[in-house]
């Protein structure tokens, strides 16, 4: 893409209403533009990140054999009455009527639906386990949104939901978006700890918040320091193995780890000194297993392999892929921009002609974009005739992972200037190693 045929709205001063670096650097970088408290327009460099953040999630529901469906945002009042959750919910649920008075609502989640969905056409055992998720957009009346992507009104989820037998089958299905969820958070460059959270009148211990570390953490997290270096599990992980996947779990639950709100003080100081993480945290997945909580009211039950009907276990397992472009932001910048992880980068290389107008610079990069282009590399060309300092200051904004850097003095002796934007390193290659690189 060539920066002058690209809709890039770079802020140059840092909006007064941004109280976070994700927010700010949203605004700045051009990625979102806010339309109503709470409520934001995802645009082109944004969108790039989120689409790739919904792949990836995807990918490992898919893996995990979870099953996409859609299901709509504007949901029946009638499902939330018959759980008893209408009244129950509060003002955070946006309630409103249709022409024929019907009352209506725009869903802050998919509990009831998907349970009758279930109920409409599964009878029997036969046909469990089962689990269904859906990436969409949700809704709930925020009484102050605040942080922009952190805590909005208007959200992207996506929310999947098991059915199982039993309680022993429902432990397999949680353990599977328990391991899924941990490849996820991989995969999006980050290191998420699992920790316990509230079970609510549910009890046991199948309840769990993935948390990433970042200085500029919502909440202050707890654990151990070994959890920093615990392989994930990769991509052979076999998800029908209860025994394997129980013991994937139990590993990374085995030491500590609690929020501040699950925090035992006494437990944490039994860890060695040199083990002890105290930091900030910001919460990017919740799996929860509820039992029968909705299925038994709503009458989503099945033959057993004793003929006798019963409400099926259920849980649901939530990660929010608009949520989670600010947090990869939170932990992945510095004061110059966004660093973005390979695996969700907009681009994946920046070419920044030094001397536009210049015959040789223009040919030359001219030349790359079109073998990156080729090869199917995602590229942005910053073809602009702006200042040196200008084009560097964008791409550091912007937080693509590679810059190309092309100017008459390195092009002289027939290199391009390489800069990783993680880490800053910078060296010189030829033209075909340039392409090598940015192939891998």
């Amino acid at each position: 893409m060539r920066l002058s045929r690209f809709f890039l709205p770079i802020l140059r001063e840092t909006p007064k209403e941004a109280e976070i670096v994700s927010h700010r650097l949203m605004l700045r970088a051009g990625m979102m533009r806010q339309e109503a408290a709470g409520i934001y327009a995802f645009l082109p460099l944004g969108l790039q990140v989120l689409k790739k953040i919904e792949q990836i999630v995807r990918e490992e529901q898919n893996r995990a054999g979870a099953i996409e469906l859609l299901m709509p945002t504007i949901q029946s009042a009638d499902l939330w009455r018959e759980s008893e959750r209408y009244d129950d919910y509060g003002k955070e649920m946006l309630r409103i009527e249709d022409r024929h008075e019907r009352e209506m609502l725009y869903g802050p989640t998919n509990e009831e639906m998907i349970t009758d969905i279930f109920r409409s056409y599964v009878r029997s055992y036969k046909d469990l386990p089962l689990n269904l998720y859906h990436i969409q957009w949700k809704f709930r009346d925020e009484v102050r949104p605040r942080f922009g992507l952190m805590r909005g009104r208007e959200f992207l989820m996506k929310d999947a939901y098991s059915f199982d037998i039993d309680q022993p089958g429902a432990r397999h299905s949680y353990n599977k978006m328990f391991v899924a969820y941990l490849r996820t958070f991989a995969r999006l460059g980050l290191r998420s700890i699992p920790m316990r959270a509230e079970s609510g009148p549910i009890g046991g211990d199948m309840s769990h918040e993935f948390i990433i570390l970042a200085s500029t953490g919502e909440s202050e997290v707890f654990c151990h320091r070994d959890y920093l270096d615990f392989p994930v599990p990769d991509a052979s992980v076999d998800f029908d193995n209860v025994a394997e996947l129980q013991s994937a779990v139990d590993k990374w639950t085995s030491l500590y780890a609690a929020t501040s709100e699950k925090h035992d003080a006494a437990g944490f100081e039994a860890i060695p000194a040199d083990k002890r993480v105290s930091a900030r945290g910001i919460e990017v997945g919740h799996i929860f297993y509820f039992g029968t909580k909705y299925s038994e009211p709503m009458k989503a039950v099945v033959s057993g392999p004793d003929g006798v009907e019963r409400p099926v276990h259920m849980g649901s397992y939530g990660i929010g892929p608009s949520r989670l472009v600010a947090a990869i932001i939170e932990a992945c910048h510095d004061d110059a921009g966004i660093k973005w992880p390979e695996a969700v980068a907009p681009f994946r290389a920046a070419i920044l002609n030094l001397k536009q107008g210049d015959s040789g610079t223009d040919a030359a990069c001219e030349h790359l974009y079109r073998d990156l282009i080729a090869k199917g590399i995602e590229v942005l060309y910053h073809d602009l005739d702006e200042r040196p300092g200008s084009k560097f200051a964008t791409a550091d904004l912007i937080g693509v992972p590679y810059q190309v850097v092309i100017g008459p003095k390195g092009l002289a002796s027939g290199m391009f200037e390489i800069k990783r934007r993680a880490d800053g390193s910078r060296e010189n290659l030829s033209p075909a190693a340039t392409i090598d690189l940015l192939s891998r």
